[in-house]
């Protein structure tokens, strides 16, 4: 069985075929600049590396460009377009209405429409990528993978805001998370290597990028993570704020006469790591500024650190202890330094850090990464949210 994924994005489009048969990746790459002068596809497969330059309007353009690609007598990895059995794709909001992976019909697109003002930059171009399959393909089945879905059974308790009732009656106004799709596939990777069954451990997943959330993971869900009602809420990011006090906006609209969606703007796409060393919303970048002398990039290190730790031992208590500590993403996994100073000074939780393996592993590799002593284990687990994506159209169809 062959499966294609797709993540669209409103100007970009990444994918990727599996053979589930041993869950190997035959093909992968992604179109950039979609409707936009410029556009070009990237293609990997068998040693195989090739971009190709393009007038990409929209989506089904480049999907049927992808095709002749992959299609191709010299390098192509397919025949014709039968082969592919089924699509998944990704879709970053499912609200409360999907809890799970579902395949893809006329009425399940209309209830995803709806969901377009939750996340309005995201679900509409995932959703301009399940129409362009579907002028490509025609009827064969697509299934839709859901960011939300793996926090859907958060308690109450959890995903409730301090705000009249009716803001959650009327409105939905909630904490939904995101990144579920990662949290899921390294929280279940994680008990593989504690050997257990998932529902029997807990563990603290920490993704890690320009964009991060942290989670609690017992008994096989999250219990609570870090990101809110949008990709906003957390952590210090690469172009967003994290958390912050909601009357700050209105200081910064008193101060600057911006309106609500500009101050927004603000804080999703200048703010962060980008807002605070003034060069950068990339962590290798901040890393060559702290070469420099840079203390605001320093500075850097130091809250993000800070505010991991803290979400670690919030959770920690929140679930009455920690089996594993899971570091994931970009920065998760690649980014030594940050992951020790997250982790000093928790021996009183049992989390000790083999300093030594942490600084010098592999790159792409699973490691555990905890000290022989310490009673939590801790790991780097490369993700792989398009596997995952895969694996769940594969069992719907």
């Amino acid at each position: 069985m062959k499966i294609l994924v797709v993540n669209a994005g409103s100007s970009s489009l990444k994918y990727q075929i599996f053979d589930m048969e041993n869950e190997s990746v035959i093909a992968k790459g992604n179109c950039e600049k979609i409707g936009i002068n410029g556009s070009f596809i990237k293609f990997k497969a068998n040693g195989i590396e090739k971009t190709f330059d393009g007038n990409l309007q929209n989506h089904t353009q480049a999907l049927s460009k992808v095709f002749e690609i992959l299609t191709n007598k010299e390098y192509g990895v397919l025949k014709s377009l039968d082969e592919i059995d089924a699509v998944g794709h990704r879709v970053v909001h499912g609200g409360e209405i999907f809890k799970e992976s579902v395949l893809i019909t006329e009425e399940n697109l209309k209830v995803m429409e709806s969901l377009n003002p939750f996340a309005p930059l995201h679900n509409p171009a995932n959703i301009s990528g399940v129409r362009a399959c579907q002028e490509i393909f025609g009827n064969k089945p697509q299934v839709a993978v859901f960011d939300t879905a793996f926090h859907s059974n958060m308690p109450q308790k959890a995903f409730m805001y301090g705000l009249p009732y009716e803001a959650y009656a009327d409105w939905k106004i909630r904490r939904y998370g995101f990144h579920g799709t990662s949290h899921r596939y390294v929280s279940s990777e994680c008990a593989k290597l504690l050997g257990k069954d998932i529902k029997d451990v807990k563990i603290i997943t920490c993704h890690l990028g320009n964009g991060s959330s942290i989670g609690a993971v017992q008994g096989g869900h999250t219990v609570d993570t870090s990101m809110g009602f949008t990709p906003l809420a957390g952590v210090l990011m690469g172009t967003r704020s994290g958390d912050i006090d909601p009357s700050i906006l209105e200081a910064i609209q008193d101060r600057t006469g911006w309106s609500l969606k500009e101050i927004t703007a603000y804080l999703n796409k200048k703010s962060g790591i980008l807002g605070m060393n003034g060069v950068s919303s990339d962590m290798r970048d901040n890393e060559a500024e702290i070469a420099k002398g840079s203390e605001r990039a320093k500075l850097v290190v130091e809250m993000l650190a800070y505010q991991i730790k803290k979400y670690i031992g919030s959770y920690a208590a929140a679930m009455g202890g920690v089996d594993a500590i899971v570091f994931t993403g970009g920065v998760g996994e690649n980014d030594a330094v940050l992951r020790g100073k997250v982790l000093e000074n928790l021996e009183f939780l049992g989390i000790e850090l083999n300093k030594d393996k942490n600084m010098n592993m592999p790159r792409g590799t699973t490691e555990e990464i905890s000290a022989s002593t310490s009673k939590v284990k801790i790991y780097r687990i490369p993700t792989d949210e398009e596997l995952v994506i895969a694996r769940d159209a594969a069992a719907l169809i």
